[in-house]
C-alpha cells in the first residue's frame, strides 16, 4: 500500500520565455513525482509515454522514484509560451498519448490516488468511480477544461463533471479554470459549487496572488511566498499539490498544508524544471518570508 500514487502522462515539452527556449520532459506526472522524491512518503507514479521518450522514466528511476510505465503510440508534446509576466501563459498541443485504463491501476494500492490529466480524454468518468472505491481522489482538474483546436490549448466545459466531482476528494484548479468548471464569476460561488457536487477540498491557486483552499464551509487563505527572481514558473501548481498532499497525509491541518504547499512551489521558481530540495529547504524558505 503507497501513500500516494500519481497518475498521468509524462510530457516532452518546448519552454518558451522572454529569456530563453528550453526543451524538458514535463506534465504533472514529473513535477509532481520530482517534487514527491525526498519527502517521507511511499510513492509510485503510473505513467504512459511513447518509445522514443522512454528515457524520460529511465531518469526518474535513477532518482530512485518509483514508475510503473505502459507503452503508448505518441507521448504528449507541449509547448508552453510565457508572457513577462509569468502568470500569464499560451499553449499549445503537438501530439497526444494513449488515455489510461482501469487495467493498469488494478494491481495499485495506495491512500490517495493524484490524477493528472493533461487533456480530457485522459481518465474516463468510469475510471474515476472505480477508482474512488480503491482510495481518495485527488484532482488536478486543468485537463479536462482543454479544448484542442489547431494545436492551440483554449479553456472549455467538462460535460461529466456533474457525475465525476462526487468522487473527488481534493480538486485543485486555478481561478480561470475554476471560473470555466463551475460557471461562476466569483471564487466564493465558484467553490460552493464544487462542494455541492461532493468535492470535500477546493484549492484554488491563483500565481502571485497566493491562494484559497475550501473545506466543511470553511476558507482558508493562503499567501505566496515569493523568491526575489523568478526563474521558472512551469510546474508550480504540481509542485504545490506534491506539497499539500504530503502534510495532509501525514495530519496537517489546511492552513498548514497550504502554506507549505505555496512555500514549495514559490521556491520551485528559483530554477528552471522541476523542484528537486527537500522538505526541510521548504521550511527554511518558508520561515524566512513569514508575514
Amino acid at each position: 500500500m503507497y501513500d500516494i500514487c500519481c497518475v498521468g502522462h509524462i510530457t516532452s515539452d518546448k519552454i518558451v520565455n522572454t529569456q530563453t527556449v528550453m526543451h524538458m520532459p514535463g506534465g504533472t506526472a514529473l513535477y509532481f513525482s520530482c517534487a514527491m522524491n525526498k519527502l517521507d512518503v511511499s510513492y509510485v507514479l503510473v505513467t504512459a509515454l511513447g518509445e522514443a521518450e522512454m528515457q524520460y522514466v529511465t531518469n526518474l528511476r535513477a532518482k530512485g522514484i518509483e514508475v510503473k510505465v505502459q507503452p503508448s503510440k505518441h507521448t504528449v508534446i507541449f509547448e508552453n509560451i510565457y508572457a513577462k509576466n509569468q502568470d500569464e501563459r499560451t499553449q499549445n498541443v503537438l501530439q497526444i498519448a494513449d488515455p489510461f485504463t482501469m487495467e493498469q491501476l488494478q494491481q495499485v494500492d495506495a491512500k490517495v490516488f493524484h490524477l493528472g490529466p493533461l487533456l480530457a480524454d485522459d481518465f474516463s468518468t468510469g475510471l474515476i468511480k472505480t477508482l474512488s472505491a480503491k482510495g481518495r481522489i485527488a484532482l488536478d482538474v486543468q485537463g479536462y477544461l482543454r479544448k484542442v483546436i489547431n494545436q492551440k490549448v483554449y479553456l472549455t466545459n467538462w460535460p461529466d463533471k456533474s457525475i465525476a466531482l462526487q468522487y473527488i476528494d481534493i480538486l485543485k484548479a486555478d481561478v480561470a479554470e475554476l471560473a470555466a468548471l463551475s460557471g461562476y464569476k466569483t471564487l466564493n460561488d465558484g467553490v460552493k459549487f464544487l462542494a455541492d457536487l461532493g468535492v470535500k477540498e477546493a484549492v484554488i491557486t491563483n500565481g502571485s496572488m497566493g491562494s484559497v483552499i475550501f473545506s466543511d464551509g470553511v476558507f482558508y487563505e493562503i499567501p505566496a511566498y515569493r523568491p526575489k527572481t523568478v526563474v521558472d514558473a512551469t510546474g508550480c501548481g504540481d509542485t504545490y499539490m506534491a506539497g499539500y498532499l504530503y502534510r495532509r497525509i501525514k495530519g496537517a491541518g489546511l492552513q498548514q498544508s497550504g502554506e507549505f504547499a505555496a512555500a514549495m512551489a514559490g521556491l520551485k521558481t528559483t530554477s528552471p524544471g522541476p523542484f528537486n530540495g527537500t522538505e526541510d529547504d521548504v521550511l527554511n524558505f518558508l520561515a524566512g518570508n513569514q508575514r
